[in-house]
């Protein structure tokens, strides 16, 4: 083993980080309470009380954003790791060092076979091209299939579509045979749908392997970053989980380019942010992470909720309350940034080897009912806020995804009483007094200010450390504009959207969890009416009565009803394919590192995707390639956990059962 000092990660200041946090949000906070309590001083006690209570929570919610987004911002401009604040360095992970087994997890449930396992097989490809870099005569007595197997855990119910899956498999199979085992299973049910899929994967075959690396359908990672993932894991043998930063790749549409540009300038800033004060309480995305198997399996047994659904029932957010089962057990989960934060001192947000993918919904109707579905999971957690034993982040991360869309119900009416307040017709017929209206000013540009700070931070960032990346910097700051433009118009559809979805749960209204459509989808006119027309007439009613009772009133929402009034034109034409074609091509807007450096895991991808058959046959039989028989089980029990009570002292953390060579 190495010196016992490397077992655990360092954090330092890390109460020290969290306080002063605590602080600058609280402080912000109670500022913006005070300008906006002397704006409504003349209003009724009733009026006065609502505004500042949904003030209070709006400001809030955006002064945690703000100074998270500037923590990541000092953290990324000093090329520092969040965590133990050393400078980073390019780690280059040896397959030699491997001393653990690693299982590659993908669930999947009636996905499209080509670019599902085209992912797959790009993922594993440069886990053995990674390997094999390093040419050494110890290699050959390591090699990597004795580390790494993979699982693709099915669900599909459908037993056509399962045939073809059966198909594409075997033809995996045989394409990697001698270099890598690839397993398949396919259950009769989808009891507890992906957090059940896994839970039996461990149970029967958990035992087998020190780690699991969670892939969704649309997964892409890279060897260096699944080796750079294990290897931590096993140095320090204290870390539960590792979640990566995963950045959307792949799509064409305009939406989808938007999306892309967004996450690739923005979220590796903000991840270090959240990474710094999170330190080692961080949360599961529920993919692109390792997990240490046996950990998984004593603590994160998912119960059930009391209760029928939305509400109760199986947990759907499960990865929110994996992660906090974790943490409850004395597991250190941390959030891993330098997959795509300065990974290199010259481009710190690709890299040529360490890469983390993912794929988004193309269309902005499909990245609403995605919402929807995890509107429904985030919401259970609020009922799991007081549970025994829980780390205090983890509540936080509870409270934080409800609110995240419980926000939009707020911003809602924070907006509908801003509708009076600024109507200085009413105003005036009720109290005899003037809005303060430079005092109001000088409030709704601060709170605009810390709005757009982190988009800001995030472009100045990528200025001065890797303009090239997105095309230079006249090319990033004119796609940045047009990009906080488009940010601006959705806000108000996604706001709707959210507040319809919660008054639904609110109602009882629970939905299946179904396959999230993965690949390009222009939209119809129709289809786009019949979800958007709503708003558009929302919008034009609400800007109508602005207009004739407060022309100020109007001027000053314009913000919010335009993107109502425009929702189903923007939610058409961003669904376009050609309208992405043409932002990227012809006008050269909303490069992203991805596609201007375009790293070989996605090249490797691509490839596969436009060469494979769609019903691979064995070209000597012209009969689909036999499925290689499941590996022997090795059965584990992974008991559900209480969050009623907890016993601390019963919970261990043992050593891992292997040694690290030296």
């Amino acid at each position: 083993m190495n010196d016992t000092s490397a077992l655990i990660p360092s954090i330092p200041w890390l109460k020290t980080r969290r306080a002063l946090l605590a602080i600058a949000v609280l402080v912000s906070s109670v500022a913006g309470c005070i300008a906006m309590y002397r704006v409504t001083l003349s209003l009724a006690m009733g009026w006065q009380i609502a505004m500042l209570m949904l003030f209070a929570l709006t400001f809030t919610w955006i002064a945690l954003a703000f100074w998270g987004a500037l923590c990541g911002f000092v953290v990324c401009a000093l090329h520092l790791d969040p965590l133990s604040l050393r400078r980073l360095s390019r780690e280059i992970p040896n397959a030699r060092l491997l001393v653990s087994r690693t299982a590659l997890v993908m669930p999947i449930y009636a996905e499209p076979p080509i670019p599902t396992f085209a992912g797959l097989e790009a993922t594993c490809r440069s886990l053995l091209a990674h390997a094999l870099d390093d040419h050494d005569e110890q290699e050959a007595a390591n090699p990597l299939c004795e580390h790494f197997d993979v699982f693709i855990l099915s669900d599909t119910q459908d037993a056509d579509h399962a045939q073809l899956e059966e198909v594409h498999v075997a033809a995996l199979q045989r394409r990697f045979a001698g270099e890598l085992a690839i397993h398949y299973r396919r259950r009769p049910n989808n009891n507890g749908r992906k957090a059940g899929n896994i839970a039996e994967f461990c149970r029967r075959w958990g035992r087998h392997y020190d780690f699991m690396v969670v892939l969704d359908a649309d997964s892409l990672m890279s060897g260096a970053t699944l080796l750079r993932m294990v290897q931590r894991m096993q140095r320090q043998p204290s870390i539960g989980m590792i979640q990566t930063v995963p950045i959307p790749v792949g799509q064409k549409t305009l939406f989808g380019r938007f999306t892309q540009f967004a996450s690739a300038l923005y979220s590796p800033m903000l991840a270090a942010g959240q990474s710094f004060w999170q330190g080692d309480a961080a949360n599961y995305w529920g993919h692109n992470a390792i997990i240490r198997t046996r950990a998984f399996m004593d603590h994160a047994g998912l119960p059930t909720l009391p209760g029928k659904p939305p509400m109760g029932g199986e947990l759907l957010s499960h990865d929110f309350v994996e992660a906090a089962l974790l943490k409850r057990g004395g597991w250190q989960v941390l959030l891993d940034t330098t997959v795509t934060t300065a990974v290199s001192r010259h481009n710190p947000y690709v890299s040529a080897s360490h890469n983390s993918f993912e794929a988004m919904p193309s269309n902005l109707l499909d990245f609403a009912k995605r919402d929807r579905r995890w509107l429904q999971g985030n919401l259970q957690h609020l009922r799991l806020l007081g549970g025994a034993g829980l780390h205090p982040l983890s509540r936080l991360h509870f409270f934080y995804g409800a609110f995240a869309y419980l926000s939009s119900l707020v911003w809602l009416g924070l907006l509908i009483c801003t509708s009076v307040l600024v109507t200085y017709h009413v105003l005036g017929e009720v109290s005899g007094h003037p809005l303060p209206q430079p005092l109001s000013l000088g409030l709704l540009s601060i709170t605009l200010g810390m709005l757009l700070a982190p988009k800001l931070l995030g472009l100045g960032l990528a200025l001065w450390q890797a303009p090239h990346a997105f095309g230079g910097r006249l090319c990033l700051i004119v796609s940045t504009c047009f990009e906080i433009l488009f940010a601006a118009l959705i806000a108000p559809l996604m706001m709707a959207w959210h507040s319809l979805f919660i008054i639904n749960v609110l109602l009882g209204r629970s939905i299946e969890w179904q396959t999230q459509p993965r690949g390009e989808r222009s939209l119809s006119w129709r289809e786009t009416w019949q979800h958007t027309g709503w708003m558009t007439l929302s919008g034009l009613l609400w800007a109508g009565i602005m207009v004739v009772f407060s022309p100020t009133a109007f001027g000053w929402l314009t913000p919010a009803w335009l993107g109502l009034v425009g929702a189903a034109p923007l939610v058409k034409y961003t669904s376009s394919g050609t309208w992405g074609g043409v932002v990227r091509y012809r006008l050269g807007l909303l490069k992203t590192p991805s596609s201007t450096l375009k790293p070989p895991l996605l090249e490797a991808f691509e490839t596969l995707v436009e060469n494979s058959h769609p019903y691979p046959l064995d070209p000597t039989t012209q009969h689909p390639f036999p499925l290689v028989p499941t590996p022997a089980e090795h059965r584990g029990e992974m008991p559900c956990q209480s969050f009623k009570q907890f016993d601390r002292q019963a919970a261990t953390n043992p050593s891992a059962t292997f040694k690290e060579p030296h």
